[in-house]
């Protein structure tokens, strides 16, 4: 499999560095990440963290090999993944923490999986329809054979000079409205909840800004996620200043609900954000888990 430039800040952890203690929001292989379930519990310990949570997209293929070397490592990891909605405002994420994966969710998510699959070929070939140089061979080559995604059509379009950068190839071809997007299934929000509560998860809204709202409309929405069963709000997001942070962390706490964080690393698709610190400053600390934890009271929770 080929990779971008391995050599960027977000594959290099500063040695002794301590800038947070857990990071709930880390990608690998099995979804659109570059690094393996194993090489992100390594870059978590020599970041000095004392857990994580392996949050792929639509999946938890990567769980079990990251289970293993987290406790060869001595990390505590959530079991988690990401979860595709939708809402009538956009697209939502929603975290899954502590995820059992019981008949009901996985055959949603072996849903996404496949729906996934199907845009990744309309993609490839709508492409290669206006002229670009991608086959979507070298897009499941690029992903190494597990799961793929837009950040793998995009190395791939960088490397046969389509694009300049991955976020380029995004910004031209790859976003939602570029020529080269296609849509994805997606669940409704309080389906996603209702889906994580059975199998003893906790559900969490990921990177919130991303949706675009006003802040009272994003006030609306998280008061209506909250009555659904929502457990958290991603306040301690990788890319978000302080002061967004404290805003949203505040958001969380007037609905009750317990403000997680993390990194969102993806590797070398996302330079700039490294496993626990983010663009540098992230800090979640492990008290936030501890609360998640007691809140959810579940057997998989308490055992994390």
């Amino acid at each position: 499999m080929h990779r971008p430039d391995q050599g960027n800040r977000a594959l290099r952890q500063p040695a002794g560095s301590v800038a947070s203690v857990i990071d709930l929001h880390l990608h690998s292989v099995f979804s659109d990440g570059s690094e393996t379930p194993e090489r992100i519990c390594e870059l978590a310990a020599e970041a000095g963290l004392s857990g994580i949570a392996l949050t792929d997209h639509d999946g938890t293929g990567g769980i079990e090999r990251a289970r293993v070397r987290a406790g060869e490592l001595g990390l505590r990891l959530v079991p988690g993944c990401e979860v595709s909605c939708q809402t009538e405002q956009g697209s939502l994420h929603m975290l899954c923490y502590f995820n059992a994966v019981d008949d009901s969710f996985a055959a949603e998510l072996d849903r996404l999986a496949a729906d996934r699959s199907a845009r990744n070929e309309q993609m490839a070939t709508k492409m290669m329809e206006l002229g670009l140089p991608i086959t979507y061979e070298e897009v499941i080559e690029e992903a190494g054979g597990k799961g793929v995604g837009r950040p793998h059509f995009a190395a791939v379009l960088v490397r046969n000079g389509a694009a300049d950068s991955i976020q380029d190839a995004f910004d031209r071809y790859l976003g939602r409205g570029a020529p080269g997007y296609v849509n994805k299934a997606r669940l409704a929000p309080a389906q996603a909840l209702e889906l994580a509560a059975g199998s003893g998860a906790a559900g969490v809204l990921a990177h919130p800004l991303s949706l675009g709202l006003e802040r009272s409309d994003l006030e609306q929405l998280v008061a209506e996620l909250a009555e659904d069963g929502l457990f958290g709000l991603e306040s301690y997001y990788g890319r978000y200043d302080p002061e967004t942070r404290a805003e949203l962390a505040a958001l969380a706490r007037r609905h009750g609900l317990t403000p997680t964080g993390g990194s969102d690393f993806h590797g070398a698709y996302k330079p700039d954000l490294a496993v626990g610190t983010g663009t540098g400053d992230l800090e979640v600390p492990d008290e936030l888990l501890d609360e998640l934890v007691a809140r959810l009271g579940t057997p998989a929770a308490r055992g994390a």
